[in-house]
């Protein structure tokens, strides 16, 4: 099945209709269209698998790709015009242009924990450049990975944008295949096992991986300010963002006032029965859990 996909995806692009300005547009607005109409049946989505609240799947998730879309539709003319750069005295008397290409067949390995704007935005920058794409959402994101699926079926023809769906295995058959671009959002741990196999091949990636997030908190600050800026980007999305804050270097004077505003905003923000709190979003899976 892979396999065909990929070759089918070849065949495609070859035709050279994704250089179509007009055709990304049509197919970008389709997408956006098909969005719009389902936001509410995606957010229920999102809130099976880990229970996000609406309000943050619509601020993190949905609206951050409608956003995404309306920005590529607007540019993407533009940004496939040639470019004029100043001719070198060694090609005297020529005249120089860079043109954009697309790289060709693009694979987007998303995660669960932003399931729905991980998969969709990176998709967005690969049709506005005119390349084919395959989509492997997570696993551990079902609902979610349902209905992308479902979307891109209504938008895309398989040879054009298709879903995989499925766990290691699926992903281990597509990071078999010779790609001309992989953008993989997850763990260091995987992104070594991405990279390596797209060195295989020369394929370029972007790995947006995870990493350390300390906040600095010194005997200057507004504490109050401070308590509730960390306390809202560590609790958005359940704690499960890359750049969610883990740590908090804070100056010895104002330790206790930090702690006791972080304890009042956490009340402010989640109420006193913090567990049964229906604004707060859960664990995709007990690994995870275990690992905050």
């Amino acid at each position: 099945m892979v396999q065909e996909l990929v070759h089918s995806q070849n065949v495609f692009f070859e035709t050279q209709q994704t250089k179509d300005v007009n055709f990304r547009k049509k197919h970008l607005k389709l997408l956006y269209q098909e969005i719009m109409e389902r936001e509410d049946a995606i957010c229920d989505a999102i809130y099976a698998d880990f229970q996000k609240p609406k309000f943050e799947s619509l601020g993190t998730e949905t609206q951050l790709v409608l956003a995404e879309l309306k920005y590529a539709i607007k540019n993407v003319k533009s940004w496939s015009e040639p470019t004029r750069v100043a001719a070198p005295l060694v090609n005297f008397p020529s005249k120089e242009w860079i043109q954009s290409e697309p790289f060709g067949k693009v694979l987007i390995i998303s995660p669960w924990n932003y399931p729905f704007m991980l998969a969709i935005s990176p998709l967005v920058g690969a049709l506005a450049a005119g390349n084919t794409a395959v989509i492997k959402p997570s696993e551990l994101s079902p609902h979610t990975s349902k209905i992308i699926s479902e979307i891109i079926q209504n938008v895309f023809p398989p040879e054009y944008v298709a879903v995989v769906e499925g766990g290691v295995e699926v992903s281990t058959q597509l990071l078999a295949e010779k790609w001309e671009y992989i953008f993989f959002t997850g763990s260091t741990a995987v992104g070594k096992i991405v990279y390596k196999s797209a060195a295989e091949h020369l394929t370029p990636v972007t790995l947006e991986l995870s990493g350390k997030n300390p906040c600095i908190v010194d005997e200057t600050a507004s504490i109050k300010l401070a308590a509730k800026r960390i306390v809202w980007g560590k609790f958005l999305n359940g704690g499960q963002t890359c750049i969610a804050p883990d740590y908090i270097l804070v100056h010895r004077s104002v330790k206790e006032a930090l702690t006791s505003a972080l304890m009042q905003e956490i009340t402010i923000f989640y109420g006193k029965k913090k567990k049964k709190s229906p604004d707060f979003a859960r664990m995709a899976t007990n690994k995870h859990y275990q690992g905050l």
